[in-house]
């Protein structure tokens, strides 16, 4: 950058909005521009393609990305639920947020869960530069989980009707007059 001056005074935001003849432009991404740049960089798994593995009992860490109010409503079983707001720490030891399953899981096979399966490519993509080896994205998140029919629990470990868990992933469905 010819203009680039070691010493920028400004904020990264008035940094970013600037290009190199000092021009305002916009260079800041969207949350799906995001989203899409890091996809070609992590792998994808669909729900129905995860369960076969599932089933044969193939070692995999399901970890759920998402806050923990949305995975005490609903979640895979057997997940791991570790919040993306604390994921980089949760990754690494000598944190108060480390989790230690998740920190010895640099070669483990692992497949990142959110609602729709976006978070969850960034999280991979992040996790991989953090030297994760063998790390997924759930394709379609949550939401194709239940869309195929897949067993989901709550916090109490209850099992979470289908339809249920419809109107919690959809909530500006709109209601159809009956007649």
């Amino acid at each position: 950058m010819d203009n680039y001056h070691p010493a920028f005074c400004g904020n990264l935001v008035d940094y970013l909005f600037h290009d190199i003849k000092g021009k305002v432009g916009m260079i800041v991404k969207r949350f799906m521009e995001l989203v899409e740049e890091a996809r070609p960089w992590v792998k994808e798994v669909l729900p129905w393609d995860l369960v076969p593995e599932l089933d044969a009992g193939e070692p995999l860490l399901l970890l759920d990305i998402r806050e923990p109010y949305e995975f005490d409503v609903v979640h895979i079983p057997n997940s791991l639920n570790v919040p993306r707001g604390i994921l980089e720490q949760a990754c690494e030891t000598g944190y108060e947020e480390t989790v230690a399953r998740l920190a010895a899981a640099r070669e483990e096979n692992v497949v990142i869960i959110c609602r729709s399966g976006h978070r969850s490519v960034l999280a991979g993509y992040v996790m991989q530069l953090m030297g994760f080896r063998q790390v997924r994205s759930l394709k379609l998140g949550l939401r194709g989980w239940n869309d195929f029919e897949l067993p989901l629990l709550d916090g109490r470990q209850q099992r979470v009707d289908t339809d249920d868990a419809d109107r919690y992933f959809n909530p500006r469905q709109p209601v159809r007059p009956a007649g």
